[in-house]
């Protein structure tokens, strides 16, 4: 039985986390070829506050790489 993690930031709706879960669903059931029945996702949220990149606070990090010109957003 397959099981998958998410961990996203809070603020997707239900239909986003239930189009993502369908995707991934999906995608489990063909490449492993199990039934959907036995596939089980988990998301977790976490606050904004809670999400590092590059040891930095997710916000801090988005204002340094705007301060040194790149437009590309950090994924979530």
């Amino acid at each position: 039985m397959p099981i998958i993690e998410m961990h996203l930031l809070e603020g997707r709706t239900s239909e986003q986390k239930q189009r993502a879960a369908t995707a991934i669903t999906e995608a489990v059931i063909g490449a492993l070829g199990v039934r959907p029945e036995a596939v089980r996702i988990l998301i977790t949220e976490h606050h904004a506050d809670e999400f590092y990149v590059a040891g930095a606070p997710r916000k801090s990090a988005q204002e340094t790489t705007a301060l040194n010109g790149s437009a590309k957003e950090i994924p979530a």
